[in-house]
This record gives C-alpha cells, structure tokens and sequence, in this order.
C-alpha cells in the first residue's frame, strides 16, 4: 500500500482541513475548534485531534465549510517600512494590511526585513509555502544591493567559498560588483539560503554596510515590471511547470520531500577527466613563451568587458528592476544570453 492510499484512508486534521479551507490559520482553527464551534457528521467537537476524510460533513457556527481553493501564487512588491507578519506587537504596519480586500487569505513565503523591499511571493496553501520555503528546493534568490563603502576583495572571494559568522555557517554566495558611486557601491547578490538578514550580515563582513536592498527573483518568479505595492497571480500552468512532479503532491495537500542536490559520480569523474584532455592537445606555439594564446585572448577579452562597462555606465543611479521585457516568472538571464553577449564583445 503506497503513501497516497494510507493518506486517503487516515484522512487529514481537522485543524489542516480548515485551514486548507481559507478560514484560518491552522492556529486559529484549533481554537476554533476548542470552542466548541465546528461539527463533524452533526457533532460537536472540542478536540483537534481528529483526521476526517473528504466524505465528512464539516459545518462551522451552524455553515458548512467551503471547499479548499486549488493552490495559487501571487507576486508581490513589498515596500520599505511594512512588516512581513499578520500582528506586530509594535503596532507597525504590516503587509497584510496593505493587501487588496479582493485578494484572499495568503500566507507569504519567507519574510523580508522591515527595509527590504522587492519580491515577496504569496499563497493560499499552506503545504506550497513551507515547500517553496525548503533550503533543499535549491531555488536562486537574487538581490539588488547598494551600499556605503568600498569593498574588501579579499572578503568578498570568501564570500564565494562559505563562511561562519557568529557561530552560523552561510553557505557560498555569487556577489557581482557593478560600480563604485560615490561613496556606495552598487552590486547583485545571488544565494540560496536566505537566512535571517543573511545580505546585510554578509556584506557587513566585508566593510560595507546596506543603504538599500530590493529582492529582484525568488527562484523562477521575478519582480518584473511590478510596480511598488502591486499584487500579480502568477498563472496556474506557468505553477505547474514550475512545480513539476511535486505540482500533484502539493494540490492533495501533501508537502513533498525534497532531496538536496548532489553531484553525481559520473559528473565528478568527467569533471576530472576534462582538463587532463585539455593539456593533451598540441601547441601551437613554444612552451618557452612566458604567455600562450588562450592567455592573451583572455586579457584582450577582459580589457575589452572592461571598456564595454566604462562605456554604458552614466552619473544616474541604476535602475531598480529588471529589463521590462523579462517575463515575470522566467530568469531574466540564460546560457544562450550570456553567450550573445560573450559573442559581441569578442566582435568588437
């Protein structure tokens, strides 16, 4: 008997099922329950410790419980200032009280710090949250950066390998310097973790410290042409092909199990191999010559990027969303992109 049969005889919680519902959280639905205001089949019940099966009659304060809502996602750009919770014991503003009337009950994937601002998806499921939340899904998020200061190199190469800050491992970041503007320095972030204000504390590290931080992608889904406080959903069969074979676990109410990433042993060895078949190759020219070919078309490329760059940067501060042509939840660059680019400067 498989997983799938055992859930459909076992059932659900109830406090999942009411949940599931869009009436509450689960939380919520569990004093709901206590109270005595939900009947299962015509009778009362004042214990969430029960499963029902989808056959079950369910009523709450005398009405029958809705059905649940198929999963949905929507992008939203969260501004600076909101906090990303329901109830803040501080009485600032939150998220949630800035959302349409016309969207539903959502619970936002992830949080973002009071002056983070950018990308924060939201959902009905509760199961697509903690999904989409998992580290092991290995989804990129990426992060546009200004901050006060020069940055150390030598720190920022660390930055690259991992490191452990107060006792807190942070695995490898991609960091890509754009420019120096005055006395900020402007620069994209890419990491797959997303520990608490993990950006800041990074670039902390490295001697700078961030005046703004705007969140341009979470994994597949991008910020686009959204513009500030803006709710987007994102179309149920772009979800599914993102989804992929979890797309059926996660719309029966199931949460998937996700496996880290590794690399094969195949890989690992072609990996290898791949250099030692470099170096058998035959020279063109004396080994005696300090620089070979590849080397000076390397450095010709570099001064080449490097020209490029100097050329196409302006006085004005960058922009801070992606190209307007970028579909929302695509990443907004490829191989084949990379690629054209490498071509025409290697033209030029």
């Amino acid at each position: 008997m498989n997983d799938k049969t055992n859930q459909a005889i076992k059932g659900d919680r109830i406090a999942k099922v009411l949940a599931r519902s869009g009436l509450s959280s689960r939380r919520e639905a569990e004093t709901i329950i206590q109270a005595g205001r939900v009947t299962v089949n015509g009778k009362t019940i004042n214990s969430p410790a029960l499963n029902v099966l989808p056959s079950d009659r369910i009523t709450v304060d005398g009405k029958e419980l809705a059905q649940p809502d198929p999963p949905r996602l929507w992008r939203y750009y969260k501004p600076r200032g909101l906090v990303t919770t329901e109830r803040d014991p501080q009485g600032r503003a939150t998220i949630f009280s800035k959302l349409p009337d016309n969207l539903p009950r959502v619970l936002s994937v992830g949080r973002l710090d009071i002056n983070t601002e950018g990308l924060l998806l939201l959902t009905n499921d509760g199961g697509l949250k903690r999904y989409l939340e998992l580290p092991e899904t290995g989804w990129l998020r990426r992060y546009r950066v200004r901050a006060y200061g020069r940055p150390d190199e030598r720190k920022l190469l660390e930055l690259k390998k991992g490191i452990t800050l107060e006792e807190v491992h942070y695995r490898g970041v991609d960091v890509d310097v754009e420019r120096q503007q005055g006395g900020n320095v402007w620069m994209t972030i890419s990491l797959r973790e997303g520990k608490n204000r993990e950006v800041k504390k990074l670039l902390s590290y490295v001697g700078l410290e961030v005046n703004r931080l705007i969140r341009l992608s979470f994994g597949p889904f991008q910020l686009g042409n959204l513009e500030t406080g803006a709710v987007e959903e994102v179309p149920r069969r772009v979800l599914r092909q993102q989804l992929g074979s979890t797309w059926s676990d996660i719309a029966e109410g199931r949460v998937p199990q996700v496996k880290p990433k590794t690399r094969s042993k195949q890989t690992a060895d072609r990996l290898e191999k791949k250099p030692a078949r470099a170096q058998n190759k035959p020279v063109s020219k004396p080994a005696s010559k300090p620089a070979s070919k590849s080397d000076t078309s390397f450095k010709a490329k570099s001064h080449k990027e490097k020209s490029f760059k100097e050329k196409t940067q302006s006085d004005k501060p960058p922009k801070n969303l992606p190209e307007k042509n970028v579909t929302p939840w695509k990443m907004s660059e490829t191989k084949t992109t990379s690629k054209k680019k490498t071509l025409k400067l290697k033209n030029k």
